[in-house]
């Protein structure tokens, strides 16, 4: 009998579903043909991702722990590739109006970085790698 639960609760610990080990993401879209494409690795990671508009993209992916990410892009023609390895990372990116572009790359750990731009045309790339380090572009 004793054998018989044994085998029954191994079994039954087996059916569960595999954790994520905490990791998060929300994407919310509105609008006609944006896309998401992506990954994330590691443990207690979070992603929040949004998109209003027409042909918007996004790449982005997280390995690490603890890493943070909010990509918001309202508009039209956006494009944004963003990257996190390592732990504590701090990710804050928007874009409205057309055509705008930013790729953002954090590797090491508890760097911060905030891209903000409006308007048509602009361009941004922020790079971090080691600790502690902080980036703020606006561009209008």
């Amino acid at each position: 009998m004793f054998a018989r639960l044994v085998l029954a609760a191994a079994l039954g610990c087996a059916a569960l579903p595999a954790l994520a080990e905490s990791n998060r993401i929300q994407i919310d879209q509105w609008g006609q043909a944006n896309e998401v494409g992506g990954q994330q690795q590691g443990w207690h990671n979070r992603m929040t991702l949004q998109q209003d508009g027409w042909f918007n993209s996004m790449i982005v992916t997280q390995e690490g722990t603890r890493n943070r990410m909010v990509v918001g892009q309202t508009g039209t023609g956006h494009m944004a590739t963003a990257s996190q390895t390592g732990a504590c990372q701090i990710a804050g990116i928007a874009q409205w109006g057309t055509a705008n572009t930013v790729t953002t790359a954090q590797t090491g750990g508890c760097n911060a970085l905030a891209v903000i731009q409006m308007g048509a045309g602009n361009s941004a790339t922020v790079r971090q790698t080691g600790q502690g380090n902080v980036a703020v572009i606006v561009q209008d």
